[in-house]
């Protein structure tokens, strides 16, 4: 598993744990689970969080191992 960062048009920073990928859904950015040893998107992904994606200035992906916890506000 990974975790995202996302950075935020207002410099907020968000963190998705348990996440494996994201992908655009019209406006949004979505941010899933996938299934098992699957690595595709596909109905059994759970959808973890979305975002308006005018409203993202960063995504980065980091080793759940190598970084603490951040405390959203």
């Amino acid at each position: 598993m990974a975790r995202f960062l996302v950075t935020l048009a207002d410099q907020q920073t968000e963190q998705i744990d348990q996440a494996d990928a994201y992908q655009q859904e019209g406006p949004f950015t979505t941010f899933f689970a996938v299934a098992g040893e699957r690595q595709v998107i596909d109905s059994w992904s759970i959808r973890l969080a979305s975002f308006r994606t005018s409203d993202i200035s960063a995504i980065r992906r980091v080793s759940s191992v190598s970084l603490p916890l951040l405390r959203s506000a």
